[in-house]
């Protein structure tokens, strides 16, 4: 789809995209998203001044999302070589900033050194290099460092699904909002809504010790996605 195409989509978006151009392209193929339902008690810990808790129903989620990152490059530029194209794995929380409904990550992995290292410098996300290994019905990451683990075996199915309000609250968010040193960084993106289908887990497996008291071998809420084309505007640093 073309970028002008994908512009014109936006009854699914909580609030305006920015009217200045967007700057880089890039896929996210193949999404697989685990949901669990915490006590917001839990996360405020996590956040920076600035950023706070986005809540529904009196309580809040902790996602994973394990990916394939693909085609990344600048407006009309080719992708950038050797790091365009990845796994990714981010742990992320539902927070509002700048009266921006958005996402704040906790961790984000990627299955290159190059692309890890380099896009923490550009985007100032907290990347790290994990082993990662895909195939068409299983996702695999390890970090020893972290003594991190993913693995998950799904199957999918083509019947329809039906999207409830937390569903779309989930993941239609077109903002991210993240500290970095003394700045808050906030990105603007934008792409259609989510096209969902249906997935059921055969074994899953999790193990972050940093967040254990988060997310678990049970989540409350599975979703998955072919993918999405995104368009995303250049950062801008917001004081703490």
């Amino acid at each position: 789809m073309k970028s002008t195409e994908i512009l014109k989509q936006t009854l699914h978006r909580p609030f305006n995209y920015p009217k200045r151009s967007w700057k880089f392209y890039q896929e996210w193929n193949e999404a697989i998203f685990l949901h669990w339902e915490v006590n917001p008690e839990l996360i405020r810990p996590y956040l920076p001044k600035g950023i706070e808790l986005d809540i529904i129903n009196g309580k809040t989620w902790v996602s994973l999302v394990a990916f394939n990152m693909n085609n990344i490059g600048l407006k009309n530029l080719p992708k950038i070589p050797h790091i365009s194209d990845f796994y990714e794995i981010n742990i992320r929380v539902y927070v509002v900033c700048n009266n921006k409904p958005s996402v704040y990550f906790l961790s984000m992995e990627g299955s290159k050194r190059s692309s890890c290292k380099v896009l923490k410098v550009l985007s100032k996300f907290p990347y790290r290099y994990s082993k990662m290994k895909r195939n068409e019905a299983n996702y695999c990451s390890n970090n020893t460092e972290f003594n991190d683990l993913f693995r998950i075996k799904y199957n999918l199915d083509n019947l329809p699904v039906k999207k409830d309000k937390t569903d779309l609250w989930l993941t239609e968010r077109y903002a991210v909002f993240q500290d970095y040193k003394k700045h808050i960084i906030e990105y603007d993106v934008h792409h259609i809504e989510w096209p969902m289908q249906n997935i059921s887990i055969e074994n899953l497996e999790i193990n972050y010790p940093r967040f254990n008291h988060l997310i678990n071998n049970h989540p409350d809420k599975i979703h998955f996605s072919k993918g999405v084309q995104v368009l995303t505007w250049d950062k801008i640093k917001r004081k703490l």
